[in-house]
């Protein structure tokens, strides 16, 4: 079954180098994107996720919203707050909503460690 990775950017160019990040580590997880959480919340009706890389700075709802609203969904879903904002604040309600923090700009090795525990928190669980 393939594992399918929900990248949730406004920014177009993030979403591509996240992409490229996630694919040089697992070139089998088929991506998704969307430009804000309402489109990311859509996309939750239409297709089933396993893996959420959010941006913190979004028009509308920002991404720790969007994570939290998703970890009362899906309290086992892999998720990810990427960020350049490392305000304490910020840090503090992504640990809340059992978010991993990446910090922006993402590269393979920044983003290295959340991808390989969601995959083995995707294997451990049957997926």
């Amino acid at each position: 079954m393939t594992t399918t990775v929900l990248i949730v950017d406004d920014s177009k160019l993030a979403r591509i180098v996240v992409g490229k990040a996630v694919s040089a580590l697992q070139p089998a997880w088929e991506r998704v994107e969307a430009g804000t959480a309402e489109e990311a919340l859509s996309i939750f009706q239409s297709r089933k996720i396993d893996v959420v890389i959010v941006d913190y700075n979004m028009p509308g709802k920002n991404g720790l919203e969007l994570a939290e609203e998703l970890r009362a969904r899906f309290p086992t879903m892999p998720i990810a707050l990427a960020t350049a904002n490392v305000q304490d604040e910020v840090i503090a309600r992504a640990r809340a909503a059992q978010a991993a923090f990446v910090a922006k700009p993402i590269t393979e090795d920044g983003i290295r460690g959340f991808v390989s525990g969601a995959g083995l928190q995707l294997r451990s669980a049957g997926h």
